[in-house]
């Protein structure tokens, strides 16, 4: 065989390695999207139908449940996104040494199971509750709990960005007579805006789709997550199909979206870049 066939024997292998993992990736996804336009209650078509999606916004303990989500999620992915700006700042400009050991230290619930993390928040919360500091359940102790365990995926989105910045960027503000926290937000934040909205939205999905912590920490409320494993028992809503289908279309446009735009800004850095030297 000769190299220039075994190149394009690669490709296709590769190509069909490729789409084979993304047809095992999304395939479940489309059956649940296809049959979301049917109101049958098994996996069956039953006649081409809306209702469901309908049903989606009038069934009560769906909505409620979807309500309690997207405001836990929204909540905890901003505290987490600001928090987790800062802490990557203050890790960058720490020394060597002590900036490898909080580095690793800030990744500790990436590397925990969930369902250490889950059970170690209501240890916690209860511990507080025993010694008589009130803490309702419900929003506060799942804003808490989500916030702390998406803060190192938002270190993790910001670091390659402050890595691309000259270090003394911070003292430059400073020197030219802004103040630490003027300094952060006009000079600093700006740089870091697409890290930070990587960031907010890799924690906004995982709070959307967690169910562990949530279920071992959500009081008297229910999320989308422990309303369908608590629904399972009693024969699970077809609604759900169609609940699913609207999360997973809503995502997926964002990141499509976000992609696009971020890729829109490569493209004009680059440019730029190439008119500043071509004008040196």
């Amino acid at each position: 065989m000769t190299n220039v066939a075994k190149k394009k024997t690669k490709v296709v292998v590769g190509r069909t390695i490729i789409w084979l993992s993304i047809a095992i990736l999304y395939l479940p996804l489309l059956v649940i999207l296809v049959f979301s336009f049917t109101t049958s209650n098994t996996m069956t078509w039953s006649g081409f139908s809306t209702q469901l999606f309908s049903n989606v916004f009038t069934h009560p303990e769906i909505s409620s449940a979807l309500t309690n989500t997207l405001i836990i999620a929204l909540a905890s992915a901003a505290l987490a996104t600001l928090i987790g700006t800062l802490a990557s700042v203050g890790i960058f400009y720490l020394k060597k040494p002590l900036k490898q050991i909080v580095n690793a230290g800030s990744q500790i619930t990436i590397l925990n199971a969930d369902i250490v993390t889950a059970i170690a928040f209501m240890l916690l919360f209860i511990s507080i509750s025993n010694i008589g500091i009130p803490l309702p359940d419900g929003y506060p102790t799942l804003i808490i709990a989500h916030t702390v365990f998406t803060i190192p995926f938002v270190i993790l989105a910001v670091n390659p960005k402050l890595r691309r910045l000259n270090p003394n960027l911070y003292e430059a503000g400073l020197d030219l007579g802004a103040g630490h926290m003027r300094t952060m937000w006009t000079v600093i934040f700006p740089q870091l805006l697409t890290g930070m909205i990587t960031g907010f939205a890799i924690a906004f999905t995982l709070s959307l789709e967690d169910f562990i912590v949530s279920q071992y920490n959500k009081g008297s409320i229910e999320t989308i997550s422990t309303l369908i494993y608590s629904s399972i028992s009693r024969g699970l809503d077809p609604t759900f199909r169609a609940l699913s289908s609207i999360v997973f279309v809503t995502v997926l446009v964002a990141m499509l979206v976000f992609n696009a735009v971020s890729s829109q800004r490569a493209k004009l850095s680059e440019r730029l870049r190439r008119a500043l030297h071509s004008v040196k």
